[in-house]
């Protein structure tokens, strides 16, 4: 397929629109987790992991480099490859680290939910989440905290003006358009990537919804949890950003989370 049928296949996506998540109360406050230490701190970034000790190091030292005040909340589900194991060691000396332990892989949704609620918990102002494998670059938090100064919820987006995917074969590029056209067209939320996880919310307006009525587990909580906020009045912006294929270790995503998606779109688009 060249370069110009893709194009044409993504515009049209674009054109087109122009389990149970359960609130688990091991996952509401990290056991051992030390409270924020500095008042100032309002920021959380969260990092939900599985397998990433190859990533993880580096990028927990970038996010503190560019956010010294933020702390960083990882939600490890039980590693085989010890990243719960150095984000202990490491938050036993960095008291802007916390970690919270699951016993299991319980997914990428549900790891989020049990972040934003310790951010609400924690009285935290802004709530953002980015992958834990150097998909997202990090220099892009600051620009999507300055975009929370007039909306809800600040978009690291691949498809707004500028940005961009750098890594991905053609058959991703053209799954990931066309989950987002079909997007626009069912659920009419007001941005061209929906299903992109690099954001920053207010937490306020996140106290608005009910984090237990999101059903979505894994990826396909991406989509509803803007659903939920769109039907709660939020205000988007989206910043461009470049989305890099990840550095080491294996991708999560699957056939099974593409077609968690479609049945996600589905279920909502059938919601009154």
């Amino acid at each position: 397929m060249s370069q110009s049928e893709l194009e044409k296949i993504s515009d049209f996506g674009l054109r087109i629109a122009d389990s149970n998540t359960t609130d688990n109360p091991q996952s509401r406050v990290p056991s051992g987790c030390r409270n924020p230490q500095s008042p100032s701190a309002r920021t959380l970034v969260a990092l939900a992991t599985y397998n990433e000790i190859e990533n993880l190091p580096s990028l927990v030292d970038e996010i503190l480099r560019v956010l010294p005040d933020a702390d960083i909340l990882v939600i490890d589900d039980n590693s085989p490859d010890g990243t719960g194991q150095w984000c202990d060691n490491r938050a036993a000396v960095e008291p802007r680290l916390h970690c919270l332990h699951r016993p299991g892989k319980q997914g990428l949704g549900s790891a989020t939910l049990a972040a934003a609620r310790f951010a609400m918990e924690h009285d935290y102002e802004a709530f953002v989440t980015l992958d834990a494998d150097w998909s997202h670059d990090p220099r892009h938090v600051t620009e999507l905290l300055r975009a929370l100064d007039n909306a809800d919820v600040a978009i690291g987006s691949r498809y707004c003006s500028g940005g961009g995917i750098e890594g991905w074969p053609i058959h991703r590029r053209v799954m990931s358009r066309w989950v987002n056209g079909l997007t626009r067209l069912l659920l009419r939320i007001p941005v061209r990537d929906a299903s992109g996880a690099f954001r920053a919310y207010r937490v306020a307006k996140l106290r608005e919804i009910r984090l237990e009525d999101i059903r979505a587990t894994g990826y396909a909580y991406l989509e509803e949890l803007l659903w939920h906020l769109h039907r709660a009045g939020a205000k988007f912006a989206e910043v461009p950003i470049t989305f890099c294929d990840r550095r080491a270790g294996e991708s999560k995503v699957n056939l099974r989370e593409a077609w968690g998606k479609v049945g996600t779109l589905g279920r909502l688009w059938l919601r009154p």
